[in-house]
């Protein structure tokens, strides 16, 4: 999910906590767009829910998820580099949104060094035929799956989640599991009405600010 400090969401601390306890959400991954400093202020803010940092980081061929991490990743690198770089952080790596339309995709270099591939993308176009996909570059891999709602608005929290088999609800525990293939990714599409009302928002939110910076924006 992405929050106020990502460049295109809304989400404010408050109610990334409201919106995953009414959907019954155990913890949530903070992956703004390139840079992690929101998801480290809001982990030490937020204590009901396991809150676990994260980043989507814009590589030279494509968008790949870091979770767990502590520090920024930098952009622009190879998928390898990037990899490389979430690894040596101590991070997992995921190839989000593979196979997604209007999305900034792997596709078919999405390869076995990542830890996991978002099979399940609940904002992903179209989206049965994303998920069908995704889930066969998965299997071809024999990497685990996981499932996101990518979620820019708070009450698109939980429209799609993954299932972690742990018995301990401890972040370095969650992590573990994932990389071992001890999840399951469930969920749906965003309701398309829900779409439109981030996008008028998102709109609002962005003459808002083009006003207050001025024309240098």
């Amino acid at each position: 999910m992405h929050t106020c400090y990502s460049y295109d969401g809304l989400i404010k601390p408050k109610e990334l906590s409201y919106y995953a306890r009414k959907k019954g959400v155990d913890g949530v991954a903070i992956t703004d767009h390139n840079r992690i400093d929101g998801a480290l202020k809001i982990a030490k803010q937020i204590t009901e829910i396991i809150i676990i940092p994260g980043i989507e980081i814009s590589s030279l061929d494509g968008h790949i998820v870091g979770l767990n991490l502590q520090e920024d990743v930098p952009k622009s690198l190879t998928i390898e580099e990037t990899v490389e770089k979430i690894h040596a952080l101590g991070g997992l790596a995921v190839a989000c949104h593979p196979k997604a339309f209007l999305k900034s995709s792997l596709g078919k270099k999405t390869n076995s060094k990542f830890d996991a591939i978002e099979v399940i993308n609940a904002s992903a176009i179209p989206f049965k035929r994303s998920v069908r996909q995704a889930q066969e570059i998965a299997s071809s891999l024999g990497v685990a799956q996981v499932a996101g709602s990518d979620a820019h608005y708070g009450p698109e929290i939980g429209s799609a989640y993954t299932v972690i088999y742990t018995v301990e609800h401890d972040r370095e525990k969650i992590v573990e599991a994932i990389r071992k293939g001890f999840c399951q990714p469930l969920g749906e599409a965003i309701p398309l009405s829900l779409r439109l009302k981030r996008e008028f928002l998102a709109l609002k939110h962005k003459r808002v600010l083009k006003s207050s910076l001025g024309s240098d924006y």
